[in-house]
C-alpha cells in the first residue's frame, strides 16, 4: 500500500474545501495510507517586497523539511512544474512504487507558491494546469487526481 503524505501551507476553512477533501480521504483509504499535514502560512503585510516574500517562502521550506518522512520522494506543485495527462499520473505513481523510497511527499505551497530551494529538492515538479488556481483548491483536485489514479493503476471504471 502506498504511504502519500501531503503537506500543504495554509488552513483550509472553507466547508466545501473540507468536505470535498474529506470525501476523497476517504476513497483513498482502499488505496494508501494517507497523512495529511497542514501548515501555517507565514504572515506578511498587505503589499510585501519581494524579499519579504522570499524570507516567508524560506521559512515555510524550513517547516515543510521539518515534517518530511525520512527516505521520501517529494513531488512539488508549481506553476513551473511539467503538466501531465492523469493516464501518465498514474503511471508516475507506479513508478514511484517500484523505487526505493518508503515515502511519496506532495508539496502544496501557500498563496506565494514554494520556496525555489524546496522545489530543487524535488524528484518531480508537478503543474495542475497553466490557469491560476486558490492554492486550497489545488489541494481537492491533487486528492481528485490521486484518487483517478489510482482507479485507473487497477483498471476500474471511473476513468472514462
Amino acid at each position: 500500500m502506498l504511504n502519500v503524505t501531503l503537506i500543504c501551507v495554509g488552513k483550509l476553512k472553507e466547508r466545501f474545501y473540507l468536505d470535498a477533501c474529506a470525501e476523497y480521504q476517504k476513497r483513498l483509504s482502499a488505496y494508501c495510507k494517507l497523512n495529511l499535514v497542514e501548515l501555517p502560512e507565514e504572515r506578511l503585510p498587505q503589499s510585501p517586497t519581494q524579499g519579504q516574500i522570499d524570507q516567508a517562502l524560506a521559512r515555510e521550506a524550513q517547516a515543510i523539511r521539518a515534517k518530511l518522512p525520512p527516505s521520501s520522494s517529494l513531488v512539488a506543485l508549481c506553476v513551473e512544474g511539467k503538466e501531465r495527462s492523469s493516464e501518465h499520473f498514474a503511471r508516475l505513481l507506479l513508478d514511484w512504487e517500484q523505487s526505493a523510497a518508503k515515502h511519496l511527499v506532495f508539496l502544496i505551497g501557500g498563496s506565494y507558491g514554494l520556496h525555489p530551494s524546496i522545489k530543487g529538492e524535488a524528484w518531480v515538479r508537478l503543474s495542475m494546469s497553466p490557469m491560476t488556481f486558490p492554492h486550497h483548491l489545488a489541494r481537492v483536485m491533487l486528492l481528485e487526481q490521486l484518487y483517478r489514479a489510482c482507479k485507473i493503476n487497477e483498471g476500474s471504471s471511473y476513468h472514462k
